[in-house]
């Protein structure tokens, strides 16, 4: 690469993590990898089990983008609807700002849960991991929890989000020393973060605005992690600037080179994901969507190992727990996201669907990552990935 400036250019767009984990599928193909095998003949049936999983939940295929407003209404409960009705009297650019304020601080406080918690919402049902960090993350938010100003709670500003203390977040997730919450600390550092970042999340509405009523994903997922970059901790710098969602592979490049890094960017693609109805909302429409990728995490990726298209070589990896940038969790997550474009592939070919009609962010709702859930239901207790990770709060 010619200079820093273009590699971090480079490592923050959504070609880069295909085309960086795409070389890590090809190695893995050709049986050159350290910790999996690649098992292609059994891609079929992971299609299969997808459609299955699909069809039971979409029966007229109807399927949304994969994002966090599906989780709100969880348990049949119409929190949305509860939102909407709350923001109505605002014109539409506020009402896009004001669900860009709850969706990102949401996404960001969904890194995985851990395998006990569980949040009980006040007058109704016991939800636990995803589902139930959305609730409770929405619960805060309709509280004024993330907002500096009592007369305007519906809103995540600045000074809200600096002063929020971790026993304000640990009352709000019901963290108890019998209800422990993984990560806590790392997920308040983010919205400290978050903070410092942005005068409030919402302003991405004013930022993409600025370019005009149709803005392409690769540039919305630019735009978030130009803005959040500064949020993540500890992690790969070049010159200065803080990679994020970015890990060493010493299979692509010479130690510590950039060529040798895997960008995947997942909590931040999520949320880009995630910040399509309110941009809509707001007047922008966000287009090109399939050049996002899927989602490396341990529903997508451990749906994969479980129907042994990747076979761990050392049965360790079954066993211990890892962090996210041990060389195994690198390689686990690439090939899991060069994967997730050919199950799409087969999905779409069995449904005589184009790209278009189904793109990638419906199979993955669809779709992957329920498939993933469920066959961990039905090989672990408490449908526990097959691959452990110890979650910080800022990954997964």
């Amino acid at each position: 690469m010619p200079d820093v400036s273009t590699a971090v250019a480079y490592l923050r767009s959504p070609r880069a993590i295909r085309e960086r984990c795409r070389a890590l599928l090809e190695l893995g193909l050709a049986g050159k990898l350290r910790h999996f095998r690649v098992d292609m003949e059994r891609l079929p049936a992971v299609a299969d089990y997808v459609l299955d999983v699909t069809r039971a939940a979409y029966p007229t295929l109807e399927i949304p983008v994969h994002s966090r407003w599906g989780h709100f209404d969880v348990g049949g409960v119409r929190r949305n609807a509860e939102l909407d009705a709350r923001l109505a009297t605002l014109p539409p650019a506020e009402r896009a700002r004001a669900k860009l304020d709850l969706v990102v601080t949401s996404v960001l406080l969904d890194a995985g849960s851990g395998p006990t918690w569980k949040y009980v919402e006040p007058g109704g049902g016991t939800y636990a991991r995803s589902e139930g960090l959305a609730v409770a993350s929405f619960r805060m938010f309709m509280a004024g929890a993330f907002s500096s100003d009592p007369s305007q709670p519906l809103r995540a500003d600045a000074e809200g989000l600096r002063r929020l203390s971790l026993e304000a977040l640990a009352r709000g997730f019901q963290v108890t020393e019998d209800n422990p919450l993984a990560g806590l600390e790392g997920r308040l550092t983010l919205l400290h973060g978050l903070g410092h970042a942005l005068p409030r999340p919402g302003a991405l509405h004013d930022q993409l605005a600025e370019r005009g009523p149709r803005v392409p994903a690769a540039e919305v997922l630019g735009r978030v992690l130009e803005s959040l970059g500064p949020i993540w901790p500890g992690r790969i710098t070049l010159d200065g600037v803080n990679l994020g969602d970015v890990w060493w592979h010493p299979a692509l490049g010479p130690d510590d080179s950039p060529e040798a890094l895997v960008p995947f960017h997942k909590l931040s693609q999520w949320l880009t994901y995630s910040l399509l109805e309110p941009l809509e909302e707001g007047g922008i429409t966000v287009t090109e969507l399939d050049a996002l990728t899927g989602l490396p995490e341990y529903r997508n990726g451990g749906l994969l190992v479980d129907l042994g298209v990747l076979a761990p070589r050392d049965v360790r990896l079954l066993t211990d727990a890892f962090s996210p940038g041990e060389e195994p969790i690198v390689e686990w997550r690439a090939l899991t996201v060069a994967l997730l474009d050919e199950v799409a592939k087969r999905v779409r070919e069995r449904l005589g669907k184009t790209a278009e009609e189904l793109p990638l962010a419906k199979v993955l709702q669809g779709g992957t990552w329920s498939a993933g859930r469920r066959i961990a239901a039905e090989r672990r207790p408490g449908g526990t990935p097959p691959i452990r990770i110890e979650s910080d709060g800022t990954v997964f």
